[in-house]
């Protein structure tokens, strides 16, 4: 068997997320089916990671497992993007060592998050609309602050599979440009629903309603409750994930 990573960009509106599940259509099986069809045999894949419902991605990786016989890379993409919905892009589709996972070889993953304070029709569904102007310096204090620690239970999701909290921030950082604003965050990993709170809570701060001392008491209590509500997820993008140069095969 062969070995390939899929290199592909959604809007995450109309999915339940990126992973199968019951009660409605997501992204992976919305790709499995299109290269099963095209492939004339089933095909699993698996992802980076997980998106939630209706989160976006520039980026996402995924791999795939295909009998030893020579692929057609180009022609595959054009196929897929004709047969998937235009809400499902495919960029690219490589070789990779046999090894090589789409979500535990990773060595980074990026998010970003936006934000507008002005109404804008063309942006309503991709990024969040706040009714006041944010204290992108007290924000981005607390965002340093987030960088010191390893251990984020109080960003995690309650009640789910994962067996560590610790993630490695490498970059956490606010960035202005007139009505809009930008969160972006990188790490070795992200906790189910990690980056909506850390999002909602750093907001906190924008309005005033939370310094360093209180952020602190909020990551040392590994406690969700004590954390602010999670931003909504249609403002939320997967934009790149990172994967070490030797996992490529020559092409």
């Amino acid at each position: 068997m062969k070995r390939y990573f899929i290199t592909l960009s959604y809007n995450g509106k109309n999915y339940v997320g990126w992973q199968i599940q019951p009660n409605g259509l997501s992204v992976q099986e919305a790709l499995q089916h299109a290269l099963s069809v095209i492939l004339r045999e089933p095909v699993e894949v698996v992802g980076a990671g997980r998106t939630d419902a209706g989160v976006h991605a520039h980026k996402m990786v995924a791999h795939f497992d295909l009998p030893g016989t020579d692929l057609d890379a180009t022609k595959l993409v054009r196929n897929l993007n004709s047969f998937l919905p235009r809400d499902i892009s495919v960029q690219a589709i490589r070789e990779v060592r046999p090894d090589a996972h789409a979500r535990f070889s990773a060595i980074s993953r990026t998010y970003k998050y936006y934000l507008t304070t002005e109404k804008d029709p063309f942006l309503a569904d991709l990024a969040l609309r706040l009714f006041f102007e944010p204290d992108i310096d007290a924000m981005n204090r607390l965002c340093e602050v987030l960088k010191e620690y390893e251990e984020f239970t109080s960003f995690s999701r309650l009640h789910t599979d994962v067996k560590s909290n610790i993630c490695h921030i490498r970059e956490a950082f606010w960035e202005q440009s007139g009505s809009h604003y930008t969160f972006t965050i990188t790490a070795n990993r992200f906790l189910r629903n990690m980056v909506r709170a850390i999002v909602g809570t750093l907001l906190l701060a924008g309005r005033g309603k939370l310094d360093e001392a209180g952020f602190r008491k909020i990551i040392e209590a590994k406690d969700r409750r004590a954390a602010g509500e999670s931003a909504p997820g249609h403002a939320l993008f997967l934009h790149d994930v990172v994967y070490p140069e030797e996992i490529w095969m020559v092409e």
